[in-house]
């Protein structure tokens, strides 16, 4: 039942985000082409462009796990294009 339970609460963040976006367009197009959007929409409008400038997945590098530096970035793309592709260059296959 672990597995429905995942699926189920990945399609509800997916409706919660497109159901947000949606509401925050709305608001948006309201305040730009209709002469009488008022404060609820400019409120919705700036709330969800507010959101947007809000680094809530920002941790200091410290304490983030598993964070590359600055010079670490381009290793391990590369060691991550390399696991990816490797079988496939092993057995002799596209690239």
């Amino acid at each position: 039942m672990t597995g429905r339970t995942g699926r189920i609460g990945r399609i509800g963040r997916w409706v919660l985000a497109l159901g947000a976006g949606g509401l925050w367009w709305w608001a948006v197009i309201r305040l730009a082409f209709a002469a009488d959007a008022g404060v609820l929409e400019g409120a919705v409008a700036a709330g969800g462009w507010g959101l947007s400038l809000l680094p809530v997945h920002c941790v200091p590098k410290r304490q983030a796990v598993g964070a590359a530096g600055s010079d670490q970035w381009m290793r391990r793309a590369a060691m991550a294009w390399r696991r990816r592709r490797g079988p496939l260059l092993e057995r002799g296959g596209p690239l």
